[in-house]
């Protein structure tokens, strides 16, 4: 059945094609967090088997973190240029082809390559940007809660399916675990293949809640966004102090999320006498609060001070970090950890693009925010290498978690730095053919 066909069954039943399109960007962002998060199960496994050093394997990772964040800001021109169907395919399987080729890999350089290059740039295709797209081009009326959903999906995939992984690990080796991964890529992409559409004209249809008495009308020229917009966008960005606080602040989001607690947290537990099982089981309970509270968060956003929820979050997570060597890793004192860290693992994504778009305006807000991504992933990048060398040089990741702790109130404080704009700065408010990401999606 073709995908017009469907549009056409669903319809007649009150259902918006967008809602599968959804579905189906939903599966492609958990499959390549849940890709992210592996490795993170496998630090040990690895160094038993090859006898390389927590640092060693830790780098390939912080390089993955920096290409999955730089390929942000370029995402949207990828999807722009051959839409959405071919990245996402694409995308899926590089990561499904890193993670069958890693099962053959013995030197530390394959890793590079299949971790390293392969997973970062395939997942950096089908990150946050993909949601943004997808919610930008097919809804109208319950955008915000379908950006909040696909955003939950990306940490919840890095965190659930991990106590899954650490028991086939455990059970029948750490080459087991990616073959869901590769499973799930190969069907995801088959089901992006049939069902994806670059766009609601593509089915015939109106993006969900749009009428024609309220369709926007079309546009005479369409000029094609170019692979030297973002660089355009950064310079003007980078000429306002408000660009370089929501960067630095990401930056420390990204440190004390992703590249420390992902990559690290089972290693760390294992250092405390807690086996890998339970351990993804924490970080599968952070991943359900993490999911609460980032759509919470989006809702919040909507009726609250950005600046002032940034401060909670960062501020929460900060002593949360300085709490988690003294729990006692035991069940109670890591499940305080869970559910403070986990609500705002995440929930800081929306007050950011709330504010980015506050302060640049809706041209140039998504590309801006593409590059403030890329300030996260570098964060990510830094504490994955930086943490990992603590470990192998002074045999604890105590240094680490109060580093990052110590960050997050920085960045707490940082936020209330900046000013409430009376309007977006520079030229955003003024029709900008090529500003960026969410031009692109205005053209669409």
């Amino acid at each position: 059945m073709s995908a017009t066909r469907v549009s056409a069954w669903l319809q007649a039943r009150g259902i918006h094609y967008g809602w599968l399109v959804a579905a189906v960007t939903f599966l492609t962002m958990l499959t390549m967090a849940a890709a992210l998060g592996l490795p993170g199960a496998m630090l040990k496994p690895l160094g038993d088997e090859f006898g390389w050093t927590t640092e060693q394997i830790s780098s390939s990772l912080a390089l993955r973190f920096a290409l999955f964040g730089l390929m942000g800001p370029f995402a949207a021109v990828l999807m722009e240029r051959f839409g959405l169907r071919r990245v996402m395919v694409c995308g899926l399987a590089l990561v499904g082809g890193a993670m069958a080729l890693v099962t053959a890999a013995n030197q530390l350089w394959q890793l590079f390559v299949l971790w390293s290059l392969m997973l970062g740039l395939g997942t950096g295709m089908t990150a946050m940007v993909l949601g943004a797209v997808v919610a930008n081009r097919w809804f109208n009326a319950r955008r915000g809660l379908v950006i909040g959903l696909l955003t939950a999906s990306s940490a919840t995939g890095q965190l659930a399916f991990l106590p899954v992984a650490a028991w086939m690990i455990e059970h029948w080796g750490w080459r087991s675990a990616v073959v869901p991964i590769v499973v799930g890529a190969f069907l995801i992409a088959v089901l992006a293949l049939w069902l994806m559409r670059d766009r609601p004209a593509d089915v015939g249809l109106l993006p969900y809640g749009e009428t024609p008495a309220t369709a926007p009308p079309p546009q005479a020229a369409i000029t094609r966004i170019g692979f030297a917009t973002p660089f355009r966008v950064l310079a003007e960005a980078a000429q306002h102090r408000t660009f370089w606080i929501l960067a630095g602040t990401f930056f420390i989001c990204g440190l004390s999320t992703n590249g420390l607690v992902q990559t690290h947290f089972i290693s760390l537990c294992g250092d405390n006498g807690l086996g890998p099982v339970p351990a993804a089981s924490v970080l599968a309970a952070m991943g359900a609060f993490d999911f609460v509270g980032t759509v919470l968060s989006g809702w919040l956003s909507d009726r609250y001070d950005n600046r002032k929820l940034l401060f909670w979050y960062y501020g929460l997570r900060g002593l949360s970090l300085f709490w988690l060597p003294h729990s006692g890793f035991s069940l109670v004192g890591l499940g305080v950890f869970a559910m403070f860290y986990g609500l705002d693992w995440i929930a800081t994504v929306p007050p950011t693009v709330k504010l980015a778009g506050a302060a640049f305006g809706p041209q140039k807000a998504g590309m801006v925010f593409g590059w403030v991504f890329a300030a996260h992933q570098l964060g990510a990048a830094t504490a994955a290498w930086g943490a990992g060398m603590s470990r192998t040089l002074l045999l604890t990741y105590t240094p680490a978690l109060y580093v990052a702790g110590g960050a997050c109130l920085l960045a707490a404080l940082l936020v209330l730095t900046i000013r409430k704009p009376a309007g977006p700065v520079g030229k955003a408010a003024a029709p900008a053919p090529q500003g960026g990401m969410a031009a692109a999606q205005a053209r669409a």
